[in-house]
Parts: structure tokens; sequence; C-alpha cells
């Protein structure tokens, strides 16, 4: 009977649910904090490593190449030229087209901060009317892909010629080349050597004559 009245004393003790619950609400609290850092280091850590856009490596000088007329049958090769924006070497992983009528290729080798690179494409101008092809192109470490355009109409032969007569290319003018210059001789005047004139002294010898003696005396008679 003793027990049974502790035990019903210490379940009637005042205070004692207010302290049940303040320590449930205690360990929910640090168990919610820990899930928010947990959250937290795990979306900067995500931040941190996301891969970039192909915008943020690469600028191409253009996206789209119109290749006006072509000749039926006869590709003609055109070049995107693309520059590395980034402070990285730029790697092109892929550039494919969207084609089996379409052939590609790229800079194989890294590509240095600030230099320029290529993707060249090919259309087999196989098909007559309007075309519109689109390569893709990958770069290492953007999780995008980037897309580029071609575009032209495909002309028959007799329909080509023509509008190739109606249309002639501006004619190159070609100029005779420049007769090489003549180099200016530098005339190099030569000092003048001044010579000193040899004094020559004339040694006149003077033969001194020595004076005839007159006698005053009368000549004598025989």
């Amino acid at each position: 009977m003793e027990n049974t009245c502790c035990f019903c004393a210490r379940e009637q003790e005042p205070g004692r649910p207010q302290k049940l619950i303040h320590n449930i609400i205690t360990i929910k609290n640090t168990e919610m904090k820990r899930l928010i850092l947990s959250l937290t280091a795990l979306v900067l850590s995500t931040a941190m490593f996301a891969q970039k856009k192909s915008d943020d490596l690469a600028k191409f000088a253009t996206e789209t190449i119109d290749q006006g007329k072509l000749k039926q049958n006869n590709p003609e090769e055109v070049k995107f030229i693309v520059t590395n924006i980034s402070k990285e070497p730029l790697i092109i992983e892929q550039a494919n087209p969207t084609c089996g009528c379409t052939i590609g290729d790229y800079t194989k080798t890294p590509i240095a901060p600030g230099s320029t690179g290529y993707v060249s494409a090919k259309f087999n101008a196989a098909n007559l009317g309007h075309f519109t092809k689109t390569l893709t192109v990958k770069f290492a470490g953007a999780d995008d892909i980037k897309n580029i355009v071609i575009t032209g109409d495909v002309l028959a032969a007799e329909e080509y010629d023509k509008w190739k007569a109606e249309n002639p290319s501006p004619a190159l003018v070609k100029t005779a080349p420049a007769a090489p210059a003549t180099p200016v001789q530098k005339m190099v005047v030569a000092p003048v050597k001044k010579t000193k004139t040899a004094k020559t002294v004339s040694s006149v010898k003077t033969t001194q004559t020595k004076p005839v003696a007159v006698s005053s005396k009368p000549a004598v008679k025989s």
C-alpha cells in the first residue's frame, strides 16, 4: 500500500506534466534546427558546384549564318567563330548536326581565355528549296546545349546560273603592283683634309765680286 501511495504521490506531483511537455518541445526545436542547418548546407554546396551556362563560357560571333543561294549538289562550308569569354580553357565536347544531310567539325584542342575557335558546317545541298539546319554544341562545364543555325536556298543548276548572271559578283580590280621605291642614297661628303703647303725657301747664292783696284799712277812710256 505504501508503494502504491508513493506511486500515486509521484503521479500527482505538481508541475511534472509541464516539464515533460517542455522537454518534448525542446527536443523538437533542436531537431528542427539541425534539419534547417542540413538543408542550408545542402543548398549552399549545390550552388557552389552548380554548372554554368554556355553563354557564361563562350560567345559566337553569330549564331545564324545565311548562305544565300546555293547550286544544287554544290555544298559550301561555313564557319562559326566562337570566343572563350571565361577565365579557364574552353573545350568543345561535341558539335553535332541534327540531320545526316549536314556534316560538321570543330576545334578539338582547348581554347585559351580570350582566344577563338570554330565550328564548321556544310549542308549537302541535295534537295531544292529553302533549308534551315541546326547544329548543337556542347561545352565542357556547361549544363546546357547551344544551338547554331545555317540557312539558305538551293536552286537547280540552270536557275542558279541564271540568277548568277543577273547578280554578278563585284569584279575585283587588279592593280599592278607598285614598283619598289628606289632607296634614297645618302650623299656622304668626305671631309676635306687640310694639306700644309710646304714652304720652299729658295736659297739664292750671291757671288760677291771683289772690287778691282785701279792704279792712279800714270803708265810709264817706254
